[in-house]
């Protein structure tokens, strides 16, 4: 191959790498889309479910965690309710729940947006269990948005943990979100977790791929 079929190549290389960049594919990350959900503390599983209770693995997911056989009713203010809400596990210190904007609307109560595990200041909520039940004064969210990935992943991204990247949908909704929280860890799989909310609204099925946008 000569200088001239070389450099040829070369800018035939580039188009296509700017060709690609402006179609918006960045670093792909499929989706996974979270529906209302429960944390539990093992104390709080007793109380719903019966003394000496420990909850049922129904599904593995990533982290340790797993989709449980267990469901409740969750209640709001004027005694709105919303049942059959899955319990995740394994059991947490304390009792979280996690819903979407809609969900909260119909409960009838104000609901933060916070990371996981933040509750301080949320918004109060009742569960209800087979066996009894429990009031929360908070404990109460709606989940922020993120991204779940390993360090291998993180390293081909070029993000780090506890960054904030933008994310782009490329579909005929074109939606691009932003704040989005990289969280890394060697037991996370790749995948950005969203709500139903956000789903819907920005037509995105489970397992769609969308792109970080640096």
């Amino acid at each position: 191959m000569d200088k001239f079929e070389i450099e040829q190549l070369t800018k035939l290389v580039i188009a296509s790498m700017q060709a690609e960049q402006k179609k918006g594919d960045g670093f792909l990350v499929p989706v996974g889309v979270s529906n209302r959900h429960i944390h539990l503390s093992q104390a709080d599983v007793e109380t719903l479910f019966g003394t000496g209770h420990q909850l049922t693995k129904k599904k593995e997911l990533m982290g340790g965690q797993f989709a449980c056989e267990e469901c409740c009713t969750i209640v709001g203010l004027k005694l709105r309710a919303i049942e059959n809400v899955r319990v995740l596990g394994p059991a947490r210190k304390a009792t979280q729940v996690e819903i979407s904007y809609t969900d909260a609307r119909k409960l009838g109560i104000n609901v933060p947006v916070r990371e996981s595990g933040d509750t301080k200041g949320s918004a109060p909520i009742a569960i209800v269990g087979p066996k009894g039940a429990i009031y929360l004064d908070e404990g109460c969210i709606v989940a922020a948005r993120h991204i779940h990935m390993s360090p291998s992943d993180a390293a081909r991204a070029g993000v780090s943990d506890g960054d904030y990247v933008k994310v782009r949908v490329e579909n005929e909704r074109g939606t691009t979100f932003e704040n989005v929280k990289i969280r890394v860890d060697e037991s996370f799989t790749l995948e950005m977790h969203i709500d139903t909310d956000e789903a819907n609204a920005s037509d995105i099925k489970q397992g769609d791929k969308v792109a970080i946008v640096k």
